[in-house]
């Protein structure tokens, strides 16, 4: 039987359990939950159902964490699922986990993956959740230094009718950043090869502009911008991507997240909170390289996820007040806050 794994517990899904005198975990059913994440709980299911309907399935749910069991009771019980298992010929297991049992998961910089980078930096695409937007104005004689030009339609990740660029993009999905980089290079090199542009194979590392200079090579000839146009698109996301200055940040956070796993068996958690309080800074104090809010809400989600079991004392309770303090200082002295601070607040 094929195992589909969901993640019913994304941000819009993660409710606070009950306080003490409440149900516990095991005990939630949906009617604990606040009304908004009822109807979020009930529009998954419907969308779920649906979806099991087109592929014809007759599931066998296991839930993992709290939410889950709701998710996966409310399945079992929907009225349509129950006809449809009835009928479907297709037999499935479907596992629902809950995203909070794995918050390191979730925040953490996972390695050397250009895809990820990628999906993570670049804007997205108006309408969709999972593709970005690709600047094009580099293949237009369009001279514009607005980065948000949107005289030029955006360019796109998906590109289902262009096997090179599907080709591409599942090495910048399997490949370490390096490699994944010189591929996108030599699928270039090839397509430019193939239109008899004067293109001259380089050795050595790959750079953004290198790929660029290879780009505009395709600029004033129409016929190849049309049969290698899916291929560009990616090409000018790795550019992007790797000129942004999001990318070095990634870095630093994958950096600072192996340096935590590697000292935090040695080191008590209030010395660890002691260490991240000197980078929280306010925003007139900032510099592009610095932390945001944002990133250090993400790095304290890491953190608390990843040391395990915390020794309570009056010296975590110190360093706690006073990473809370330097931090809603600095959210409190944002200019513009961003959605998310905004929601918080």
């Amino acid at each position: 039987s094929a195992e589909l794994c969901l993640l019913p517990a994304l941000a819009a899904l993660v409710p606070p359990l009950p306080g003490p005198g409440g149900p516990g975990p095991a005990e939630v059913g949906l009617g604990a939950l606040p009304a908004e994440l009822r109807a979020a709980v009930r529009a998954l299911v419907g969308d779920l159902d649906s979806l099991f309907t087109a592929l014809g399935l007759r599931e066998d749910s296991f839930a993992v964490g709290a939410l889950s069991r709701v998710v996966a009771a409310e399945l079992a019980s929907y009225t349509p699922a129950r006809n449809r298992r009835r009928t479907a010929t297709n037999k499935a297991s479907i596992i629902f986990v809950d995203r909070t049992l794995d918050l390191a998961g979730a925040v953490g910089h996972h390695g050397d993956n250009l895809a990820e980078k990628i999906l993570s930096v670049l804007p997205k695409l108006p309408g969709h959740k999972t593709d970005v937007m690709v600047n094009m104005v580099e293949l237009t004689a369009l001279q514009t230094t607005d980065e948000t030009c949107s005289i030029i339609a955006p360019g796109c990740l998906a590109q289902p009718n262009d096997p090179a660029a599907k080709g591409l993009w599942e090495s910048f999905m399997n490949l370490k950043q390096k490699e994944a980089v010189m591929e996108a290079r030599r699928h270039l090199v090839e397509a430019a090869s193939r239109e008899n542009l004067p293109i001259k194979m380089s050795m050595g590392e790959v750079t953004p502009e290198q790929l660029s200079s290879y780009v505009q090579l395709f600029r004033n000839n129409l016929k190849a911008l049309e049969n290698h146009c899916g291929l560009l698109q990616l090409v000018l996301a790795t550019v992007q991507t790797l000129k942004h200055p999001q990318t070095s940040k990634w870095d630093n956070f994958l950096a600072f997240e192996r340096l935590l796993l590697q000292t935090i068996g040695e080191s008590e958690m209030p010395s660890v909170l002691n260490q991240l309080l000197p980078m929280i800074k306010s925003y007139n104090k900032r510099t592009k390289d610095d932390y945001t809010c944002e990133d250090f809400l993400v790095l304290l989600i890491y953190i608390y996820s990843v040391v395990g079991e915390i020794k309570c004392g009056k010296e975590l309770d110190t360093a706690e007040e006073e990473v809370k303090k330097a931090l809603a200082k600095a959210i409190c002295d944002e200019p513009k806050p961003s959605p998310l601070l905004q929601k918080i607040t």
